[in-house]
């Protein structure tokens, strides 16, 4: 059994946001199946189109409004919302610029990739992602 506290979490500060590693084989040892992350997303940020080649994710909105896209399509998630990305599918996550407030997300990736639990390859600059915005 294993416990992970707030005080555990190590915090990683990315140019579009933090990422809280609370799940992943680097901390919790026998995390083979998921990765769970705490996410803040600051007014204007976002994690620009991406996917994940051997992962399922779910994006759980704990706060704020996120601007969530799967594949072509968007939606606007708030408090309690969430969207689950199939393995391989093309998605992003923004905060519009003039949001009240940042976005708290839970998200959760299954099964854990690697000692980091995660794995993600950037499409942000290709067609048709490079437009889509």
């Amino acid at each position: 059994m294993c416990f992970v506290c707030r005080d555990d979490v190590v915090w990683e500060e990315l140019d579009w946001g933090s990422l809280g590693w609370m799940v992943r084989p680097a901390n919790v040892r026998d995390a083979a199946q998921l990765c769970c992350l705490d996410v803040r997303l600051s007014p204007g940020k976002g994690h620009d189109f991406h996917h994940h080649p051997n992962q399922e994710e779910i994006i759980f909105v704990r706060s704020g409004t996120i601007e969530q896209w799967i594949g072509t399509e968007r939606s606007q998630l708030t408090a309690g919302d969430l969207a689950f990305i199939p393995k391989g599918e093309v998605h992003a996550t923004f905060v519009a610029p003039d949001a009240a407030e940042e976005a708290r997300l839970v998200v959760v990736l299954g099964p854990s990739h690697g000692p980091a639990g995660y794995e993600a390859v950037d499409v942000s600059t290709e067609d048709p992602w490079i437009g889509l915005r």
